[in-house]
């Protein structure tokens, strides 16, 4: 008597589809859920991943905040595990590789709009503050991409003198000043203008112009030098 022929999992075929349909159609074609239940094929090859993918959705709101959510908070979610969250994490590493090699490859000023995209999607999801510098030469180009300091939920401690000591190790002429408001708006506050106020006159006898200050957030950006204040 020989065996008959096991039905393979419905989540099968759906795989299938939407590989074609990204294929075809292009991510664009893809709603956020089902990008999402994609990247989750790797993680959970045996396991329909379209109720995990709407779970992370209705815990984290879209694509984007699911991917650059921090690991504990992926954990809360039911189904989430070390696999899933390797997955996730890739894709948001990858990301952040592409746009930090587009910045990297031309000069600053004449690619802003990339390094604020940069700036936001490399610090604007982040739960603690963090102050970045970027490090240009006399053509405006970065010759590095430093987080200086990492703080709590609402506050970093800046070093002035640690700043433009670094700038003159690098043998940079400018630099780009760059931390995160992790409360998600980006309005300067009275302690991060006194901080700036005081780069900026460290750096400039010294030969190191402050482009700019940005701060990001998951509300968007704010410049200092769009607002005058540098």
């Amino acid at each position: 008597m020989g065996f008959k022929d096991v039905a393979k999992p419905h989540y099968y075929g759906h795989r299938e589809r939407l590989r074609k349909r990204f294929r075809d159609a292009g991510p664009d074609a893809l709603p956020d859920y089902e990008l999402l239940e994609m990247v989750l094929f790797r993680a959970m090859p045996r396991r329909d991943t379209k109720p995990l993918a709407k779970a992370l959705l209705a815990r984290f709101g879209t694509f984007a905040e699911a991917v650059n959510a921090p690991e504990d908070l992926l954990r809360e979610v039911p189904g989430i595990g070390d696999a899933a969250i390797t997955e996730l994490k890739l894709v948001r590493a990858a990301a952040l590789r592409l746009m930090r090699g587009e910045v990297l490859e031309r000069p600053v000023l004449s690619s802003w709009s990339q390094v604020l995209d940069y700036c936001r999607a490399s610090m604007g999801f982040e739960a603690k503050e963090q102050f970045r510098i970027l490090f240009l030469d006399k053509r405006n180009q970065i010759i590095a991409d430093e987080v200086q300091q990492r703080g709590t939920v609402d506050h970093t401690p800046v070093y002035v003198r640690e700043v433009v000591k670094r700038a003159l190790e690098l043998s940079a002429t400018a630099i780009v000043l760059v931390h995160n408001h992790p409360s998600g708006d980006p309005t300067p506050s009275r302690a991060d203008i006194e901080m700036t106020k005081q780069i900026v006159a460290a750096a400039k006898p010294l030969g190191v112009l402050v482009h700019d200050h940005i701060i990001v957030g998951k509300q968007g950006h704010a410049s200092f030098r769009g607002l005058g204040l540098i």
